[in-house]
């Protein structure tokens, strides 16, 4: 069954953007997944299709309206994850992108402005998802970068589940460093251990150079996987 897809925009041009280039877009061509996406304006009622009003309480911006964003999200709303792209919501991982990619398609809506209404994401029982801890102009490149995300997890869109199991965040770990010829370059070599056809031994260098960058660069993703909760859940 083809994963499905639903974009709901201000800006319908900025799709499919780069999901229609390299692995995102040779499925899309394939039929793996599948994607349309939705103008809000075309819900507006009136002439000048106007889909925003001043925010209660004052201050600066314009907020999206709840009835409008509503009919919109009807229009595609059949059960697919809802999902809501705004800077407050809870940051995207990778987790959530292996369910996303489990799930029959996913429904996001791209916020812009001030935001929207909360009303309607409350009533929606919406997901807020944010990329990171930083603000952008709307939530279309939020959209394009879950999309991208989620549809290389697709059966057959990698064509090597392995490739998957071993990248950072997989396992709760950042992933170990690459190397590939020349074996040396510039006075640099690659680690003598890669080179040794010992497999047991190349699999604990990169599960040691994991746990080594992941410890300096995310000590909070460490903490994570040092926790007797993930040890014990590892173990199960």
């Amino acid at each position: 069954m083809t994963w499905r897809a639903s974009v709901l925009t201000l800006f319908p041009a900025m799709f499919p953007g780069p999901l229609g280039l390299s692995l995102a877009g040779r499925a899309l061509e394939t039929g793996a997944w599948s994607l349309d996406v939705g103008n809000i304006r075309d819900f507006a009622a009136d002439r000048h299709r106007t889909v925003d009003d001043t925010p209660f309480g004052g201050g600066a911006g314009m907020v999206l309206r709840p009835d409008i964003v509503d009919a919109a999200v009807a229009s595609v709303d059949d059960g697919r994850p809802l999902v809501c792209l705004t800077p407050r919501g809870r940051r995207l991982a990778q987790a959530d992108v292996r369910r996303f990619a489990a799930a029959p398609g996913v429904v996001l809506l791209c916020g812009r402005y001030e935001g929207i209404d909360q009303r309607v994401i409350d009533a929606r029982f919406m997901e807020e998802i944010s990329i990171g801890d930083y603000v952008l102009s709307g939530g279309e490149l939020a959209a394009l970068v879950l999309l991208d995300a989620t549809v290389r997890l697709l059966p057959g869109v990698m064509g090597s589940a392995d490739s998957a199991a071993e990248e950072s965040f997989s396992a709760g770990l950042l992933e170990y460093p690459q190397y590939t010829r020349p074996a040396e370059w510039q006075g640099r070599r690659v680690p003598e251990v890669l080179l040794s056809g010992h497999h047991g031994a190349v699999a604990a260098w990169r599960q040691a150079e994991a746990e080594r960058i992941t410890r300096e660069r995310r000590p909070d993703l460490w903490a994570a996987f040092a926790s007797p909760e993930h040890a014990a859940s590892a173990a199960s």
